[in-house]
């Protein structure tokens, strides 16, 4: 049997900023370092970092006051840096340059009516959904559009890690439904 690896492979850059960000941090402020949520989606990486003293919290309220926190490569709802600055932490952002490019974008546009294709509930989604008002759309379980005038002006924004085919499927449905 033939064995072929695909190439690229491996983390994107995004991904690998973020653990060198952790790590840095390790080695600069020493431990514990506060990560809020999986700094990345892979298990072994989370618990070599946890080894190392990068303790992952679920809730930005789980850190200790005065404490250093990351936030993870997902992002997160301005919020929770709101909470991280009245808890006197020492905030370290290794959001996703990509990410923070859509929460940008959903900020730019927050007079507008948005639709976030993505997957609801996903650390990124819940980041993007926390920097404007808009509605997610979730190809796993909707099936239909909101209801807005088809002339009414719409952004439409994606998690960053969604594949191009789901994105531009219902980027087509949004075409044929809305003119603008």
């Amino acid at each position: 049997m033939e064995l072929f690896l695909a190439t690229p492979r491996g983390f994107c850059a995004g991904v690998v900023r973020a653990i060198e960000i952790v790590e840095r941090a390790l080695d600069l402020y020493g431990t514990p370092i506060y990560v809020k949520h999986e700094i990345v989606h892979n298990k072994y990486v989370v618990n070599d970092l946890a080894k190392k003293g990068a303790i992952t919290l679920k809730d930005i309220n789980e850190a200790p006051i005065g404490g250093t926190v990351i936030f993870s490569a997902h992002g997160s709802p301005p919020k929770d840096y709101e909470i991280a600055k009245s808890k006197n932490l020492k905030i370290i952002d290794a959001t996703c340059p990509l990410v923070t490019k859509v929460h940008n974008e959903a900020k730019k546009y927050n007079d507008k009516k948005i639709i976030l294709i993505g997957h609801k509930g996903h650390q990124e989604v819940i980041g993007t959904t926390g920097q404007a008002d808009m509605y997610v759309y979730d190809d796993r379980e909707d099936n239909i559009l909101p209801k807005y005038d088809s002339d009414e002006e719409l952004v439409v924004l994606s998690q960053t890690t969604l594949s191009v085919e789901d994105t531009n499927k219902v980027a087509n449905q949004i075409k044929n439904q809305y003119k603008n």
